[in-house]
């Protein structure tokens, strides 16, 4: 019979190789019979369905305030309607992994309308317009999922907001939670040209069928999904739950290819192809399969595990489709081609293209993402005066009006054009994208949207010769949940806490076991610059790509260029002639140090095994 270790009353006979034996409660997966709830998420999901949450709102808390509020509607089931609490102002980015959830808490919320694949009317965007201005102190944020996010929203305003939205076939539905989120699909479908299918009666059955179901309202984790038929491929199909990508069958003809288990965070892992081709007809229910095997085998003990990709890591393709086909399908699906590479380097469709009816569509460039109601109002305005009904938003947190006549184009431009939304856009503009950042989000440690702006202000200002078509695409990330943004980019600027040390391999700047190790706090006093001086360093950076471009060499690859230095952590740097290749002067505090790959690690090595600074120097231990 085995001995409970905690009830030994001779530890010191215990045999040294004894340790404490605990019972396996597996993963939390409901297809191994696991239903117990391992986790407080996974808990108060048992203990009530979040789409239950609106009642409440509606009756309860919209009535007595946000004082009313239970603690588990607020920071979990409200999600489920598009509601996350904002940041509190004045809470500096260093304390953001450090403060508890309640400390960060505003009493205003960020609210998130849906707008499946991107698509709205002139009605429905005069309406958000008016919800901004009305409720949101004039903010709007469009995504890169294709929604439109507003902020400051009182819990007391919610009734009215989506009695708003509603009138004009919108809403906040399952726009966050463990859920199905928005389907992002291309803003150009059915229009297009050179479209392989159009995936929009896909889009529409799964929302139909699935969105707002108890089927699906409880899964391990958010779970996204994308569908284009386009060959620009324009919804980051590799990095969803779930996409759909236009193909051509040699014997079946347009269908899609089938991608599952791509995601981001700070394990981005890029989606694998079954290589299954599904038929128009058949996206709905291998949708459903799909989130069926999620909902049922996903892993629902920790949080940072549950996402489809950590499932479809352990298993591989091979067997989910044999689980999907035997399963859940009850069918095989037909082995299909993959697609082929984009049919251009840009996917955002900004510009004037033709449309297979004859008519055009024109995509613009807000400055990364960021308007506000008055301008929604103005840019329906503006099309519904060209003739055009229709507007879509884009992944690239672009927007297009669709529909316009020929004679209608050039003056949709400049109408766009006085608005400061650019047809025609820098490719530093175009190219830019940026988070919410530390105003709103509660997991972001610096300021995006400002110092993005900022940002291309001054390289428009200081390389015109830079305005060129091809993509340098800059992304400006937030915190580390949106790190694999960064990594997708051109050029990424990642964000740092000012006058804080970096949150170096997920060791908060306090804790013991970071000491020793990583780079010494003490010489990581500032690593924040001031915008011009970003600027600098970008523009330097862009000088050397072009440089290599001219040669024919690859972009970047002859120096490997740290975003900061490492001792002052400023990051006006520049190539150092003295010490040869890897080496970097530091315009701020006039050092110099060199960067040098040791090689890889074994299998067996730590992470945090050893100090970095040797001998004066500074070896690059980062990807």
């Amino acid at each position: 019979m085995a001995t409970d270790p905690t009830h030994d009353d001779a530890p010191a006979r215990r045999p040294a190789a004894t340790r404490k034996v605990t019972r396996h409660r597996g993963e939390g997966q409901w297809g191994m019979g696991h239903f117990t709830p391992l986790n407080p998420n996974e808990q108060f999901k048992r203990d009530d369905d979040g789409l239950n949450v609106r009642t409440r709102i509606e009756t309860i808390y919209s009535k007595r305030g946000f004082d009313s509020i239970d603690p588990a509607d607020l920071r979990g089931r409200m999600r489920w309607w598009g509601l996350y609490t904002q940041r509190k102002a004045g809470i500096d980015g260093g304390k953001t992994a450090i403060l508890e959830p309640h400390e960060l808490d505003d009493e205003h919320f960020m609210l998130r309308v849906r707008i499946d694949g991107g698509r709205l009317t002139t009605a429905q965007l005069r309406a958000i317009g008016e919800v901004s201005e009305t409720y949101a102190r004039g903010t709007a944020d469009i995504t890169d999922r294709q929604n439109i996010q507003l902020h400051w929203i009182r819990i007391e305003d919610v009734p009215a907001i989506w009695e708003k939205l509603e009138a004009v076939g919108l809403s906040t539905t399952e726009a966050c939670g463990d859920c199905p989120r928005v389907i992002i699909g291309s803003p150009v479908a059915g229009i297009a040209e050179d479209e392989i299918i159009d995936g929009t009666p896909a889009v529409d059955e799964i929302h139909r069928r699935y969105i707002g179901n108890p089927e699906f309202s409880n899964l391990p984790r958010k779970f996204k999904t994308a569908v284009s038929g386009s060959p620009v491929q324009d919804v980051v199909h590799e990095i969803n739950d779930i996409a759909f990508v236009g193909v051509i069958h040699p014997e079946h003809g347009p269908g899609f290819d089938l991608w599952v288990g791509g995601g981001l965070s700070t394990n981005p892992r890029l989606a694998e192809r079954l290589g299954a081709w599904v038929p128009l007809d058949q996206v709905p229910d291998v949708w459903a399969g799909v989130v069926g095997i999620f909902r049922d085998y996903g892993y629902r003990r920790l949080r940072t595990r549950a996402r489809l990709k950590f499932l479809m890591a352990d298993w591989g393709p091979t067997r989910f489709r044999q689980v999907l086909e035997d399963e859940y399908l009850k069918y095989r699906l037909v082995d299909g081609p993959a697609p082929a590479e984009p049919s251009t380097r840009w996917r955002d469709h900004v510009g004037v293209h033709p449309q297979r009816d004859g008519r055009f569509y024109v995509g613009f460039a807000p400055k990364v993402g960021r308007v506000d109601g008055t301008q929604l109002t103005k840019i329906a305005d503006v099309a519904a005066a060209h003739g055009s009904d229709r507007l879509r938003t884009t992944v690239e947190q672009k927007m297009i009006v669709l529909d316009v006549e020929a004679d209608q184009v050039e003056s949709l431009v400049a109408g766009l054009e006085a608005l400061d939304f650019q047809v025609k856009p820098s490719s530093f503009r175009r190219g830019t994208m940026a988070c919410t950042g530390i105003e709103f989000c509660k997991l972001a440690i610096v300021e995006t949207k400002g110092r993005a702006q900022t940002l291309i202000a001054e390289l428009e200002h200081r390389l015109p010769q830079r305005l060129r078509p091809d993509p340098d695409r800059r992304h400006r990330p937030q915190g580390p949940a949106d790190a694999e943004r960064r990594r997708r980019a051109g050029r990424g600027v990642p964000g740092a806490p000012g006058r804080q040390p970096r949150l170096h391999r997920g060791l908060r700047p306090q804790d013991p076991r970071s000491q020793g190790h990583g780079r010494r706090p003490a010489r990581l006093r500032g690593a924040g610059a001031a915008a011009f001086r970003r600027a600098a360093h970008r523009r330097r950076a862009l000088r050397r790509m072009g440089a290599a471009r001219g040669r024919g060499g690859a972009v970047m690859s002859e120096r490997a260029a740290p975003f900061y230095c490492p001792y002052c952590g400023d990051e006006d740097l520049r190539p150092s002639e003295q010490g040869g290749h890897g080496s970097w002067e530091c315009g701020s505090c006039r050092r110099a140090f060199s960067v040098k790959f040791l090689g890889l690690l074994s299998a067996h090595s730590s992470l945090l095994g050893g100090p970095t600074d040797v001998g004066g120097s500074t070896d690059d231990r980062t990807d």
